[in-house]
C-alpha cells in the first residue's frame, strides 16, 4: 500500500508546489477602469474542473407539467469595494447550475429573471468545464441566460395566489450583493414567496438578496430564520491575501443579515446546507451539489404532497 500511495503523494506535492509559484495579485480586466478578476493562485484554490456531482436521486418524478422554478440571476458584472477597484464576478456557474440540474432532472421548469432582463452574467473564469452535468445544464439554459424575462414583468404577469411557480431561487457569486438588495422587486417576490407558502433556496452570497425583505418594513420578514451563508471572515482575511478581491467589500453578507435578526448557522466553508422552513441555505460553491440534492427533495415531497 505505501508503494501505491507514493506516487500519488509526490504528485498532489507538486501541484501544490506549482501553485505556490503562481502570482497573488489579482488580474486586471481590460474590459473596465480599475477591475480586476481573481489572482491566478487564488483560482488555482477556489476552482475545479469537476463538482462533487454523484447523481441525482429524484429522476423524473414530477411529471405534472405545472410546478416551476424562478430563478433571480444577478445581471451586474462588477461590485466597487471600498479602495475604489472593482471586482469583475457574476453569478457562480456551479452555485447556479447544479442546483437546477438536480431540479430539472426531477422534472422542474426552470424560468430565469434578472432586474432589467438584460442578460445574467457568469463567472466564466469558475466554470467546471470537465462536468457534463453542469456543462449540459448550462447549455440547456443558456437561452434563457441571455434573454430572461424582466422581473417586474414577472411580479404582474405571473405571481399571485395561483401562480405556477413552486420555488425562488438565488444563486450565489458576489454580484448578488449588487442591485438585489435593494430591489423593491425582490422583495415583492420575496412578500409573494412567505405569503404563498412557496420555497426559497438560495446559497453563498445569495442570501445577500434576503436583505430586500426588509424595505419599507419595520423588521426583515426573516427575522428568526436561520440560515447558511458565505462566512464574512473570508471575505475580511483570506480572499484578500491570495488575491480573490482586490479590495474590501464596503458592508459584509452575514454581518448586514445578523443585524436584521437573521441567525448564522456556519462559520466556515464546509459545503453545509440549511433549511428553516421553507428557506434552503448553503454555505458556498461548496454546498452547490448537497443544495440541490436538499431542494429536490423538498420540492418532490411537496408535489407527491399536494397530489
Amino acid at each position: 500500500m505505501d508503494i501505491d500511495r507514493q506516487p500519488r503523494r509526490k504528485q498532489v506535492e507538486a501541484v501544490a508546489a506549482n501553485a505556490d509559484d503562481l502570482s497573488r495579485e489579482p488580474t486586471p480586466d481590460p474590459a473596465e477602469d480599475n477591475a480586476f478578476f481573481p489572482s491566478p493562485y487564488s483560482l488555482s484554490q477556489y476552482t475545479t474542473a469537476k463538482t462533487d456531482f454523484a447523481g441525482v436521486k429524484h429522476k423524473d418524478a414530477y411529471t405534472g407539467g405545472r410546478w416551476k422554478v424562478l430563478m433571480i440571476a444577478a445581471e451586474e458584472r462588477y461590485v466597487l469595494l471600498e479602495n475604489g477597484k472593482m471586482f469583475s464576478t457574476g453569478n457562480h456557474p456551479i452555485e447556479l447550475l447544479l442546483p437546477l440540474h438536480h431540479l430539472m432532472e426531477a422534472g422542474f421548469e426552470i424560468d430565469i429573471a434578472t432586474l432589467s432582463g438584460y442578460p445574467a452574467k457568469l463567472e466564466l473564469w469558475a466554470m467546471p468545464r470537465e462536468d457534463d452535468a453542469v456543462m449540459s445544464t448550462y447549455q440547456a439554459l443558456k437561452p434563457k441566460l441571455k434573454q430572461p424575462k424582466k422581473l417586474a414583468d414577472v411580479i404582474a404577469d405571473d405571481l399571485g395566489p395561483d401562480s405556477d411557480y413552486l420555488a425562488v431561487f438565488i444563486p450565489g457569486g458576489h454580484a448578488a450583493v449588487v442591485g438585489l438588495p435593494a430591489s423593491t422587486d425582490v422583495e415583492q417576490t420575496l412578500d409573494w414567496a412567505l405569503a404563498n407558502d412557496k420555497f426559497i433556496i438560495t446559497l453563498c452570497h445569495g442570501p445577500a438578496a434576503l436583505l430586500a425583505g426588509a424595505l419599507g418594513k419595520q423588521e426583515s420578514p426573516f427575522k428568526g430564520y436561520s440560515v447558511c451563508v458565505f462566512p464574512d471572515a473570508l471575505d475580511q482575511g483570506p480572499n484578500l491575501e491570495i488575491g480573490y478581491l482586490p479590495g474590501h467589500l464596503r458592508w459584509l453578507v452575514a454581518d448586514l443579515l445578523g443585524k436584521q435578526g437573521l441567525t448564522i448557522v456556519n462559520d466556515q466553508m464546509t459545503g453545509q446546507v440549511h433549511r428553516d422552513r421553507k428557506l434552503l441555505t448553503g454555505d458556498s460553491p461548496l454546498a452547490s451539489n448537497n443544495l440541490g440534492l436538499l431542494a429536490a427533495d423538498a420540492l418532490v415531497e411537496a408535489v407527491r404532497a399536494d397530489g
